[in-house]
């Protein structure tokens, strides 16, 4: 028995090339995203080029804390001038406070304390959010949207037992992997006041590289109940380093 072979007319093929671009987000991403090895060079690269590209800068902060369910009324704010470079790490000008004195000396003061901790030279190295500090996996379903950015989202695991390093996870923009949003799952406590904490961090872009913008702390403890911190960036003035 003879076999037929039907073979479409050019026009019928020309037709379905032309649906191409119709087909659901998701069926296009799947076939153009790049893997999970190249995603995860991207976010090297992103870390690197803003540690070469950034010599210094200066950003005002503004720490809220929030005590027992009311986010409205902080129990005590802080405002800081922070400096840092490359050479030296950071450093904290309180420009105003106001609210609790043993909030301030409890939580604020030790969050700034280990903030400038953990940036010195020869430290803030082993805190990177790069590959080579972090197990980094690409984590299922197609680019979401995060902060007006399309993204990809991947699972941080510390390669190794230290007190700069978190579990959690990052978006990164799908155009150069730079980092848009950072989410860590239950920590350390900051202070006597706080039990384990969850911290979300937000980040845009100032001067062609990614700096935080926002960031939120949440953690309850037994004794004191829930504390949440809340800082917001603004102002801020970049050192770019000079390209050889």
């Amino acid at each position: 028995m003879k076999v037929m072979r039907i073979v479409p007319h050019k026009s019928v093929l020309l037709s379905l090339l032309c649906l191409l671009p119709m087909l659901p987000a998701s069926a296009r991403s799947q076939a153009q995203q790049p893997g999970e090895a190249s995603i995860v060079q991207g976010v090297d690269a992103a870390v690197k080029a803003r540690l070469d590209g950034i010599a210094g800068y200066t950003v005002t902060e503004h720490y809220s804390v929030f005590r027992n369910n009311d986010e409205t009324h902080p129990a005590a704010e802080m405002t800081v001038k922070t400096t840092y470079r490359r050479e030296t790490g950071k450093e904290y000008k309180i420009l105003s406070e106001s609210g609790s004195e043993i909030i301030r000396r409890f939580v604020l003061d030790s969050i700034l304390e280990n903030e400038k901790r953990i940036n010195q030279p020869g430290v803030r190295e082993g805190a990177w959010l790069t590959s080579a500090n972090y197990g980094m996996k690409l984590m299922p379903g197609d680019p979401q949207r995060i902060d007006g950015h399309d993204c990809y989202a991947l699972s941080l695991n510390p390669r190794q037992k230290a007190p700069n390093l978190i579990v959690g996870t990052i978006q990164v923009d799908v155009k150069d992997e730079s980092i848009v949003r950072l989410e860590e799952t239950a920590s350390k406590s900051i202070s006597v006041f706080t039990g384990p904490t969850q911290l979300m961090r937000q980040y845009e872009k100032v001067d062609g590289f990614a700096q935080a913008t926002h960031a939120r702390a949440e953690s309850v403890s037994t004794l004191f109940g829930k504390t949440v911190v809340t800082i917001d960036y603004r102002d801020y003035e970049t050192q770019l380093r000079a390209t050889p």
